[in-house]
């Protein structure tokens, strides 16, 4: 497909969608403003998850949304999913390079500087840089970042930012205007009373943080 919007990044969580359905959820994010959605599934089988990737493929073909896969390079292949997300255990880029089609998108999780430089000299198309702030989601990561270290890895590389970890609307401006192309977001959208709403709220503070974005006036 052709380029990206990384904008507004939704990550799926089916233990914080308040009985909502993964559909149900991705539907309303992306009527409100989501432009991306990556199925993130940790708890379930193989099975299970590959029936699920292959419905919400579907499902984001018929919204115009891409859909990544988080880790499992064989169940994005299997759906024909736009691409994957990898971290740093997961296989590298060069291998996955390999197995997927022309024109696949690969984004690597970064916890420093040094992770973001090796992503984007693999061959990355985006970096996941993982977490910016403390989050109860993803309880494997690094100490967070902080806006000053994702300033510094937006100095170290060119290729496309995501930050992931603790995003909120109360922060969304600055992380934006620290260097952020793109917010990965899950609970602020996911457990929202209307992720449609929600959405909609965050690419508002998306724009607004791009209007004094200190990396957009140095292109």
């Amino acid at each position: 497909m052709g380029a990206i919007d990384y904008s507004l990044y939704l990550v799926t969580d089916r233990s914080l969608s308040r009985g909502r359905t993964t559909i149900e959820v991705v539907q309303e994010a992306v009527a409100g403003g989501a432009t991306c959605v990556q199925l993130r599934e940790k708890s379930c089988g193989t099975r299970e998850f590959l029936e699920e990737a292959r419905v919400l493929r579907t499902v984001t073909r018929t919204l115009g949304v891409p859909l990544i896969v988080n880790d499992r390079v064989d169940i994005a292949l299997a759906v024909g999913a736009d691409g994957v997300h990898l971290g740093q255990q997961d296989m590298p880029i060069a291998d996955a390079r390999r197995l997927c089609p022309p024109g696949w998108i690969i984004g690597v999780s970064a916890e420093s500087p040094a992770d973001a430089i090796h992503a984007e000299l693999s061959g990355a198309d985006y970096i996941g840089v993982s977490p910016v702030f403390a989050t109860p989601t993803k309880t494997d990561t690094a100490p967070p970042l902080g806006l000053e270290g994702l300033r510094k890895i937006r100095a170290a590389v060119k290729i496309p930012l995501v930050a992931i970890g603790g995003i909120q609307m109360a922060n969304a401006r600055e992380v934006v205007r620290a260097g952020a192309d793109g917010l990965a977001v899950v609970s602020a959208i996911v457990s929202a009373d209307s992720p449609r709403e929600a959405a909609a709220a965050l690419r508002r503070e998306i724009e607004a943080g791009r209007g004094g974005t200190e990396w957009a006036r140095r292109k």
